[in-house]
């Protein structure tokens, strides 16, 4: 294939060869996704519905949770079918669309983490102004900013990719993955390569120089305060650092798979590799948050218990 305008189908070959495994993969695949709606979306509705927890620390969670919804939707379904399915192609524009899907779930897990971690910043090393700098204001600008950047940013990564002519239709990968669909080009991908490192290098700068700023100023703190600050820094900080490391080795395995040679490793091992980053963080971070946060565990129990006293009453007025 000469012209990208003549590609009506790409072939992912990392199905070919499961075998009857995949029946296993489905149900396991399954259960995961099930477990992925039902958590976040329990989280969304728990921190949506308790008044108590509109705060910007859970209002920050939430917009985590809603990404992470919307990237393992992305990805789940359409994996699940293929995984049923003896076709191994994926049409062009459904190809671009999922990339765009992939891509702005990263972009926007990374923003919401640097955020995040500014949060935790203020909360621990200013206390008593706490909510006289983040304010309900900068709490929806920054939310708002995180996810205008990532579809923005995603938006001219696929215009350019758009453009290319492809010599080749074969991705070795579950997905469709933009670096491996310029490998295809036959064309000059010089634009593509330098938008990439720039972007990577100032999407990557721009969230993590908040977050090493956060955690060096919290650690700064914890230095020279008493045990007792230390391990309440440490109990406000670690749901955060823990899915700030899952998501960033999520992130670098995917990263190491796409840059290197991997033929070496076990296709079952390169397909784990490649969806880490998508299927853990949806996974841990609701338990994470829902069993380390007393705040969360408690507006749940209340809306549990309001439930169970309100039934009673309305089948008693009926």
């Amino acid at each position: 294939m000469n012209n990208s305008a003549e590609v009506t189908s790409l072939i992912l070959t990392a199905y070919g060869n499961i075998g009857d495994m995949r029946y296993f993969y489905f149900i396991l695949l399954f259960v995961m996704y099930i477990t992925m709606l039902f958590s976040n979306t329990l989280l969304i509705a728990v921190i949506c519905l308790e008044r108590g927890l509109h705060e910007p620390m859970y209002l920050f969670l939430c917009s985590l949770s809603v990404n992470e919804l919307y990237g393992a939707t992305s990805l789940l379904p359409a994996l699940l079918l293929y995984l049923l399915s003896d076709n191994n192609e994926i049409s062009f524009a459904f190809c671009f669309i999922q990339i765009f899907c992939l891509y702005t779930y990263g972009v926007t897990e990374l923003g919401n983490l640097a955020v995040m971690s500014y949060d935790r910043y203020i909360s621990i090393c200013y206390p008593l102004h706490y909510y006289e700098i983040i304010t309900s204001c900068k709490v929806c600008f920054f939310i708002s900013l995180v996810w205008l950047y990532s579809f923005c940013s995603v938006a001219v990564t696929i215009s350019l990719s758009l453009r290319l002519k492809l010599c080749g239709n074969v991705i070795e990968k579950i997905y469709c993955d933009n670096y491996l669909l310029v490998k295809l080009a036959c064309t000059s991908t010089t634009l593509n390569n330098v938008y990439g490192l720039v972007g990577t290098f100032f999407g990557v700068g721009i969230t993590f120089i908040p977050i090493l700023y956060s955690y060096a100023k919290i650690l700064n703190i914890c230095m020279t305060s008493s045990k007792e600050t230390r391990l309440k820094a440490l109990n406000t900080c670690f749901p955060h650092l823990a899915s700030l490391i899952n998501f960033s080795v999520g992130v670098l395995l995917v990263i190491i798979q796409s840059r290197f040679d991997m033929t070496h490793v076990p296709i079952v091992l390169r397909t784990v590799i490649s969806v880490y980053f998508i299927m853990c963080p949806p996974l841990f971070n609701p338990f994470m948050y829902g069993l380390r946060m007393n705040k969360i565990r408690d507006a749940f129990k209340n809306i549990i218990y309001y439930k169970w006293q309100l039934y009673p009453l309305m089948r008693s007025a009926k």
